[in-house]
């Protein structure tokens, strides 16, 4: 079976509540971004996980969301970041993709919470459709797992 083929990965098993999740999402290649949050709604629904969803002009603006949401008072159990940056004919790509993903990681790291990230940083449209298909690698499905894998670490080692 090649990884095209492959059927998305399963949700890890969660004690406790079903967790509350805000997907934050870069639509620019709307087709790709769809096709990974409809991925990880699925892996959300396996545990019964309520979603909502907030949408951002692009990647640069995903960590700025995600901070702005821990300020709201609405609470998550966890967040997962969507988008697509495809590689185009200027250094501008490189800038964009390295300052989001660490912009994620400094704010999941500041605050402690659940991550999942699916930022896709290609060199194709073609690479970022094959990862974001109703089966195989979806990214999308893949940071839907993450998360709830961090939240489920949580809820253990909160409990000990």
């Amino acid at each position: 079976m090649s990884t095209a083929d492959a059927p998305l990965p399963a949700a890890p098993n969660l004690s406790g509540a079903a967790p509350h999740i805000l997907i934050i999402k870069a639509p620019y290649y709307t087709g790709v971004v769809n096709g990974m949050e409809q991925a990880a709604h699925e892996i959300f629904q396996a545990v019964s996980a309520t979603t909502e969803t907030i949408e951002v002009a692009g990647a640069f603006e995903l960590p700025q969301a995600l901070r702005i949401a821990l300020r709201a008072p609405k609470k998550f159990d966890g967040f997962i970041a969507l988008g697509c940056v495809v590689r185009g004919e200027t250094d501008h790509y490189e800038f964009i993709c390295a300052s989001a993903m660490d912009g994620l990681m400094h704010v999941a790291l500041q605050f402690g919470i659940c991550l999942g990230t699916a930022l896709l940083t290609v060199d194709t449209l073609a690479q970022a459709q094959a990862r974001s298909r109703e089966t195989g690698s979806n990214k999308g499905a893949e940071a839907a797992v993450a998360c709830l894998k961090q939240i489920a670490l949580a809820r253990t080692l909160e409990a000990v």
